[in-house]
């Protein structure tokens, strides 16, 4: 299984999420959202300027800017 940050996980190719290394506040929020290890999450849309992307996680939809999804891990099965 190869490992990468989020942001690089192509548009509608599932991964799952490893690790967070976010700030403690922002990794508190999203673990608060669901954001737990081996957690399916799916890039299915990016914005026009292309931050930030929105990610499909236990169904529903939520924006993350680069800057975070760099820090989140994840691998693909």
């Amino acid at each position: 299984m190869e490992t990468m940050p989020l942001s690089k996980l192509e548009l509608n190719t599932p991964g799952y999420i490893k690790e967070i290394n976010c700030d403690d506040s922002i990794k508190r929020r999203l673990l608060d959202l669901g954001l737990i290890a081996n957690t399916k999450i799916v890039p299915i849309l990016k914005s026009v300027a292309g931050d930030p992307v929105a990610y499909e996680v236990r169904n529903i939809i939520l924006a993350i800017r680069k800057q975070d999804a760099d820090k989140i891990i994840v691998f693909a099965k």
